[in-house]
């Protein structure tokens, strides 16, 4: 069901409407599949209260992919829906970044992963609600007082990790050697958004990786844990070029729709 609110599309030429299509289609994938995967952890949460907070989590963001997809469809314009661009499109249409695929492994894996993402997260839509798209400012506004949350509560979970028990420790630094290498795709711009750049609306991702290097140094310095340097970077989402993950994650994200054709709540 689509909200009511008025989606304001920017006067801007078909060529850059289509990059502005792409671009926002990649924010909608990643936060649709980030939810997804840390769906999965409700009632297998740890404790009560942490099994809670990742469903929250889940929830901000599938309402923030909501308002990405709603935006797309319109600026598309083919008469495509939300539901439409979430759950009948293959794997290699999607544009979401490699980690948000990544499976939730144990609980310190999952921690990793959101830390990692929410570092991002919370830089990039500070420069989206001010950035010259009135709708996307208008999503970012109201996302990044929901991401403000996400950053403290992963933050404070990787310190706790680090700085705990043995066992803790080893847990979040093996998470850290398998999912840094995915963090290098966060910053680095597709052709999309650097054309998006050129003309004005892009975020500045120069300025967002200097605010993220801030960020987890300091964290990872409380943590006692070390900075991963030299790390090979895994890129490829923002092509549509993903894990086998992806595959099965979406035959299971869009089973009901595909098996019920057109189902409305």
């Amino acid at each position: 069901m689509q909200d009511t609110h008025t989606i304001v599309v920017p006067d801007v030429t078909p060529e850059l409407r289509q990059q502005l299509f792409e671009y926002v289609l990649q924010l909608a994938d990643t936060s649709l599949i980030l939810a997804h995967r840390l769906s999965e952890w409700c009632g297998h949460g740890p404790v009560l209260e942490q099994d809670l907070a990742l469903a929250n989590i889940s929830l901000d963001l599938l309402g923030e992919a909501r308002s990405y997809y709603q935006y797309a469809a319109e600026l598309e314009g083919q008469g495509r829906t939300e539901d439409d661009l979430a759950y009948l499109r293959t794997a290699v249409e999607y544009r979401n970044v490699l980690l948000a695929e990544q499976p939730n492994g144990d609980f310190a894996h999952t921690i990793v992963r959101q830390f990692i993402y929410d570092a991002f997260h919370y830089y990039l839509l500070q420069q989206l609600q001010v950035g010259p798209d009135r709708q996307l400012a208008a999503i970012a506004e109201k996302s990044v007082k929901e991401a403000a949350y996400h950053i403290k509560w992963s933050s404070e979970w990787v310190i706790r990790l680090g700085d705990g028990t043995e066992e803790s420790r080893r847990r979040v630094e093996a998470a850290i050697q398998a999912l840094w290498r995915y963090s290098g795709e966060l910053t680095t711009p597709s052709p999309t958004e650097q054309v998006l750049q050129a003309a004005g609306f892009g975020p500045d991702y120069a300025a967002v990786q200097a605010q993220v290097d801030q960020h987890v140094t300091r964290v990872f310095a409380e943590a006692t844990l070390p900075v991963l340097q030299g790390v090979f970077m895994q890129k490829g989402g923002k092509a549509g070029r993903h894990s086998e993950h992806l595959g099965y994650l979406l035959a299971e994200l869009q089973y009901l729709q595909r098996t019920y054709p057109g189902l409305q709540w």
